[in-house]
């Protein structure tokens, strides 16, 4: 019986560490991120691209996916302020009926951006991937990342780890999350971009590069 005990109570405070470690490493990426971290586009520098974050275009309840289409809204009013010439739009289309990477050059079209100021990265599956992609395939060493402000910081200090001069543009975050899982899974995400950036994990698809200004759009 005191060995079961023993072995529960292990088990309890092993699981409180997993929690604290995952909640001081989202906590940590946040304030490494904030000094390029911005929600006005006017307070950003201007550089050539801004790299605009993945998303699944429809939400969980069947309607527009309200992180996407925000996180649509900031690019192209980053774009409107003329703070970036291009923007690459980085998704998952590891399937052939998913195509995130289209379905947001789509919606950039219908608010204004036109087709020939967005390049496509059909391999940004996580986003470790769509930041290392950025600088192997793309040869980018200065970008804007959009996307809500949790993701966006992560995205920062990932790049910034690479090399990348990175800053950020905070998306409209969503008011009430679609589900407690969506809500919770920024924490082991923050833990995981530690553990890529110490093994130095590469994307899991390269690619012929890609300059972007000079190759036509994708």
């Amino acid at each position: 019986m005191r060995l079961l005990l023993g072995i529960v109570l292990a088990c309890g405070a092993l699981a409180l560490a997993a929690v604290l470690l995952v909640w001081l490493a989202e906590r940590r990426i946040e304030q490494l991120a904030r000094p390029w971290l911005f929600d006005d586009p006017a307070e950003l520098p201007a550089v050539d691209v801004g790299l605009v974050l993945g998303a699944a275009p429809i939400g969980p309840e069947g309607g527009p996916n309200r992180y996407f289409e925000y996180r649509l809204d900031a690019a192209a009013a980053l774009w409107r302020a003329g703070k970036v010439r291009y923007l690459l739009v980085s998704g998952d289309n590891s399937r052939t009926d998913y195509d995130e990477p289209s379905a947001m050059r789509a919606g950039l079209i219908a608010r204004g951006v036109p087709a020939s100021a967005i390049y496509r990265d059909f391999a940004g599956v996580r986003t470790r991937d769509s930041m290392a992609r950025a600088g192997s395939v793309f040869g980018l060493r200065r970008l804007i990342v959009v996307s809500q402000g949790f993701h966006a910081a992560r995205a920062i200090f990932l790049a910034r780890a690479d090399g990348i001069e990175a800053w950020g543009l905070a998306a409209r975050d969503v008011d009430r999350a679609y589900s407690i899982v969506t809500e919770l899974r920024r924490y082991p995400s923050a833990a995981r971009a530690y553990l890529d950036v110490w093994l130095d994990t590469p994307p899991r698809h390269d690619g012929p590069p890609i300059a972007i200004g000079v190759d036509p759009p994708n």
